[in-house]
């Protein structure tokens, strides 16, 4: 059965997240349903990253197989064309080996998490960024963030649902940079566990609210401890960026 490796974006807003469900709407549900119509058989499509409901994604990188060989260019317009009307498109289809994962091949994901850091409430962005209208120090929260560069026990930032063998990771790069009324915080690492990013941000902007000194965030992450996490950033304003693979795959 040919492989096909495929480039996703998507709007989170509308589905419970990645993982298919028995009584919700998945990104998962929508792309293999969408196969079937076009391939005629049942199709199970893999994804890069399980994205919680509500969070976006740029570049989520998915596989599937199809029963027999199709040009990648219209596997990819096959799709977009049943998957229509969701908030979902197929940016790129791709051969790929039959031994390619899109999920266990991945050597790197890029997160950002968007926070508008203004008093008027949001139109145009509602639901795609996170309103906090007290102002931010995102100085403040940038410095604090540095702590959790490199290997550590982020058992602090682990959601108590978390599936990972270990809550040890290493965060490759982190940072907080303000551009108007937008903060925006970057993160880069092989892998991350469930809902870190979203911890570690509420974490950082209560620093950047002045309630907390920026040693805070490297205390609590040396605690490992979840009680001290501060309140967890909301999905909305998580974005899965992309995906990074060896050359080779």
């Amino acid at each position: 059965m040919p492989r096909y490796k495929l480039t996703l974006e998507y709007d989170g807003g509308a589905f419970a997240g990645w993982q298919r469900q028995d009584n919700a709407p998945s990104i998962q549900q929508a792309l293999e349903e969408a196969a079937e119509a076009f391939d005629g058989a049942p199709v199970t499509v893999v994804g890069a990253g399980r994205t919680d409901a509500g969070v976006h994604a740029l570049g989520q990188v998915a596989h599937l197989d199809l029963a027999k060989p199709i040009r990648a260019g219209k596997v990819r317009d096959a799709l977009n064309a049943h998957l229509r009307p969701h908030a979902i498109a197929v940016l790129e289809a791709a051969d790929a080996t039959p031994e390619f994962h899109a999920r266990f091949d991945a050597t790197g994901r890029s997160y950002f998490y968007r926070i508008l850091n203004r008093r008027a409430d949001l139109a145009l962005e509602r639901g795609r960024a996170w309103r906090v209208t007290q102002q931010l120090d995102a100085e403040a929260m940038n410095v604090a963030a540095q702590a959790l560069v490199g290997r550590h026990d982020f058992s602090t930032f682990r959601y108590s649902q978390c599936q990972a063998d270990t809550p040890v990771k290493t965060l490759r790069s982190i940072s907080v940079m303000r551009h108007g009324e937008e903060i925006r915080v970057n993160t880069s690492a092989r892998s991350f566990l469930h809902r870190q990013v979203r911890s570690i941000v509420g974490s950082l902007v209560e620093v950047g609210r002045g309630n907390e000194d920026p040693r805070w965030i490297g205390e609590i992450l040396k605690a490992a401890d979840r009680t001290l996490c501060g309140p967890v950033a909301p999905a909305e304003g998580l974005y899965l960026e992309s995906v990074s693979y060896d050359p080779l795959t």
